[in-house]
């Protein structure tokens, strides 16, 4: 853990302000849900993502889907990659998602691009990443809230996302959201 030299006071009702360039550098907005841990006299506030709760089975789903479609599966949560499978992976993997990701799964709708057909690729995390060549997303949906999305990534000149690969990261991010109802 890092010291910050900043030292805040409890109110009457428990609370504590976090200060803003806090929030701002670990990406905390109003309304985002935090999880507490303790130990000892060390009190630890972590932003909670259901998804990272099923981390082994995300890693699994992430798998199969990649060996069912052929392309590089990536799965996030709000904030990061959670986990991805197939090729070029490993410079997406615990990256944080770019705004243009976030603004995706606000809108909670399917987004495909193929560049081929002139369709904008989206970059998924704030490093930019993989250059695919087409790609699907689809939020992950659960009771109104966006818990993170699915995507699909394709590589090579003319690739293009065909109606089954967009059905197979729909169905992964359904199965997803059905672990939390």
């Amino acid at each position: 853990m890092k010291a910050t030299g900043i030292v805040r006071r409890i109110d009457e009702l428990g609370r504590v302000v976090i200060p803003k360039e806090i929030r701002r550098t670990l990406r905390l907005k109003d309304g985002d849900p935090l999880e507490i841990f303790t130990e000892r006299d060390e009190l630890m506030l972590k932003k909670y993502s259901p998804i990272a709760t099923l981390e082994k089975f995300s890693e699994g789903t992430a798998r199969s889907l990649s060996d069912l479609s052929g392309h590089l599966a990536v799965i996030c949560d709000t904030d990061e990659v959670l986990c991805a499978a197939g090729e070029g992976r490993r410079e997406l993997n615990k990256r944080h998602i770019s705004a243009a990701l976030e603004r995706i799964m606000q809108e909670r709708r399917s987004y495909v691009a193929n560049l081929a057909e002139g369709g904008d690729i989206v970059p998924l995390t704030e490093e930019g990443g993989a250059n695919a060549t087409a790609q699907v997303i689809v939020p992950v949906v659960c009771g109104g809230d966006c818990l993170g999305a699915v995507s699909l990534l394709a590589f090579g000149e003319g690739a293009r996302m065909e109606s089954g690969a967009v059905n197979l990261c729909r169905l992964t991010a359904e199965i997803l959201a059905s672990q939390f109802e």
